[in-house]
């Protein structure tokens, strides 16, 4: 258990030496041993500071130490799947004095960044990659005359049953070039991890007969020198005869793997042992390593899921953990009205409740986010229609795809950063075949210190080039409760998308949803802002203040993006002075370039529209609230736009007051 924090950093004695992962080479084992103390203290102590990744590095701290010990990553190469358990790799490759800044605007990143360090190779934040990224390392390097060079991933087990990654494994098997894959395998993907792989991993590492024999293997390693004995290798050739006696033919092995394990993960000594072990083999290797998620912090190992990325939280005293929350509520200032308190999650969550109770052709299919969208209430209470799939992506759009087919009215809901992995199952099983599937879109727009990885911003610009795709943006709380109910009248595939945030109602008379038609939410004769998405609030408290200053704008809530409400939205670019569409999605091809679109196909002047939205270069990590001041789109942003709209209108503000 960490002591108690304090303002200051608690002093350490080895991780302020740390200037590069050379330095941890100068250590004795047991001064290694006292590094993944230092580092778990680090971690516990940030979560007094701020929400971050944490059961996922607290499990692969030893790991971590092992590997820049035996590897040289300044030439070899070192691929972390998925990223977020990069924090104990960032200590150790000399960024211990900024550690501090992670996740907050101007810091380090909560994911690997090669702009930070030579050390991170690529920005990785999506999971299943790791294996095929190194393979091209590694043969980039062969071809470049730097065979030398080791080339490394670690994946974990819930990313593990990934398709790319048996496509990878298929490759490598049959290229027969030495590659490194280490299977960290801590019974946990973000959720509890699903499917066949899981339970295969379940019994490599169970079988009563086998886990006797490499304790008593482990045992005999440990009393034999650290590196070079020849009765270490013969001892390992023994463990694993033995293992393919128990198991029969091993799937890495058919595929081309020399597999080892598992071993045990928090133990340096053992682990260096295998690594040097295995450094020297000329054929790919999976390394089989088991860790603890949350391994070192009590709380965290009981409940990895809860510790996935807790809230913040004093490490020292259980009793000021709480349950997580999506987000700071508004205040008063920030919101005029907020939906009972609830995030748009929650909201979309308890309405799929609702019509899962109401219609037994509804389903709901995930992949691996179960706690992230909120579903565990569903799982428990529809376990014949809940489907996780693990983190794949593909397969769960496809599969829904099958269930439409087949009479169902199947909701896949997915964060919007990560259905991109989809893209062609949207084209080809859903868009091209017009099945009633839903995608809920989760995590749309900017999602705060997660970063570029993980900003949903592509969806509204992806999704409407899909032919039949009916793509919906709801403004507020009451927009998204309604779409989820009406996309059940839906003959084919539809979209609606929301942020990660405390969800707000617009208030007030509001028009009945339909087929491709927005609402006026005020009306104004000084210009037009129309909004797609839930920025609506932002961009009627602009309104208000504008209209404090004697300035009328017409808001207007535009619901859909395709069909877009041309009977709306072309009156006000043919007779106000501006139209500033406002979008948290990217500029290019999305809902501003859908307006410019059908107002030139009308023969209006389109010179008239003003587009704020996402620009066209990758959104860097801070809070969501940050970042919507950043980019003109908070409600200063938008007054500040059409503000300046007005003055190249000729209509300045200043004199219309008076």
């Amino acid at each position: 258990m960490p002591h108690e924090t304090s303002d200051k950093t608690p002093p350490h004695k080895l991780l302020p030496q740390i200037k590069s992962a050379d330095d941890l080479r100068n250590l004795s084992a047991g001064e290694l041993d006292l590094l993944a103390a230092e580092v778990r203290d680090v971690l516990c102590n940030l979560l007094a500071t701020r929400s971050a990744h944490f059961a996922s590095n607290l499990g692969v701290v030893e790991l971590c130490i092992a590997l820049h010990v035996v590897f040289d990553f300044r030439s070899d190469r070192l691929i972390w799947d998925t990223g977020h358990q990069v924090y104990p790799h960032k200590l150790v490759t000399g960024r211990y004095d900024e550690f501090s800044t992670i996740r907050t605007k101007g810091g380090l990143m909560g994911y690997p960044n090669p702009e930070e360090s030579p050390y991170d190779l690529f920005m990785t934040g999506h999971a299943g990659c790791s294996v095929s990224t190194v393979m091209g390392l590694g043969s980039g390097d062969r071809l470049r005359n730097h065979a030398d060079r080791h080339s490394v991933a670690v994946i974990g087990d819930g990313a593990f049953p990934s398709g790319i990654v048996y496509e990878a494994m298929n490759n490598a098997g049959g290229m027969k070039k030495p590659l490194l894959v280490i299977l960290n395998d801590n019974e946990m993907s973000i959720c509890p991890r699903v499917g066949g792989m899981a339970n295969y991993l379940d019994r490599l590492r169970s079988n009563p007969f086998y886990t006797g024999l490499k304790t008593e293997i482990t045992k005999i390693l440990n009393n034999v020198p650290l590196f070079g004995d020849p009765a270490e290798r013969f001892l390992a050739q023994l463990k694993e005869a033995v293992k393919a006696g128990v198991h029969g033919g091993m799937l890495f092995e058919e595929l081309g793997f020399r597999y080892f394990g598992p071993i045990e993960g928090h133990n340096i000594r053992l682990l260096r042992k295998y690594l040097e072990m295995v450094k020297g083999l000329d054929d790919p290797v999976l390394l089989h390593v088991v860790t603890e998620k949350g391994h070192g912090y009590q709380p965290a190992a009981d409940d990895p899921v809860f510790f996935h990325a807790p809230p913040q939280f004093h490490p020292a005293s259980d009793d000021s953990i709480t349950a997580p929350i999506e987000e700071t509520a508004p205040t008063e200032e920030t919101a005029p009205a907020t939906a009972g308190g609830k995030s748009y999650t929650q909201i979309a969550s308890a309405a799929l409740a609702r019509q899962m109770a109401a219609d037994e052709r509804v389903t709901v299919l995930t992949a691996a986010m179960c706690q992230g969208n909120k579903l565990e209430a569903i799982r428990r209470d529809f376990p014949t229609r809940f489907f996780d799939t693990g983190i794949c992506e593909s397969h769960a759009v496809a599969f829904a795809a099958g269930q439409a087919k087949a009479g169902m009215r199947p909701v896949v809901d997915i964060y919007s950063t990560f259905l991109q992995r989809s893209f062609d199952q949207i084209f080809q099983e859903v868009s091209l075949q017009n099945l009633p599937l839903t995608f809920l879109l989760d995590r749309s727009g900017v999602v705060g210190p997660d970063g570029p990885t993980h900003h949903g911003v592509f969806d509204l610009a992806f999704m409407r080039i899909f032919p039949n795709m009916v793509v919906m943006a709801p403004g507020d709380a009451h927009d998204l409760e309604t779409m989820i109910a009406f996309r059940l009248s839906l003959a084919g595939p539809c979209s609606i998308r929301y942020p990660k945030s405390p969800a707000e109602t617009a208030g007030g008379e509001r028009t009945p949803l339909e087929l491709g038609q927005a609402e006026v939410l005020r009306s104004g004769a000084d210009g037009a802002i129309v909004c797609c998405g839930a920025l609506l609030s932002n961009c009627l408290r602009a309104a208000d203040r504008l209209r404090e200053q004697g300035i009328e704008i017409e808001v207007i809530n535009a619901r859909f993006l395709k069909p877009l409400d041309e009977k709306t939205i072309l009156p006000a670019v043919r007779d106000q002075p501006f139209v500033l569409t406002v979008e948290e999605g990217v500029l290019a091809g999305g809902f501003g370039s859908a307006v410019l679109e059908a107002a030139a196909a009308a023969g209006l002047d389109a010179s008239k529209v003003s587009r704020l939205g996402i620009p066209d270069h990758y959104i860097e990590h801070a809070e969501r609230k940050e970042l919507l001041a950043d980019l003109q789109l908070d409600a200063e942003g938008v007054f500040t736009r059409c503000s300046k709209l007005l003055a190249d209108a000729g209509r300045d503000i200043e004199r219309m007051t008076r």
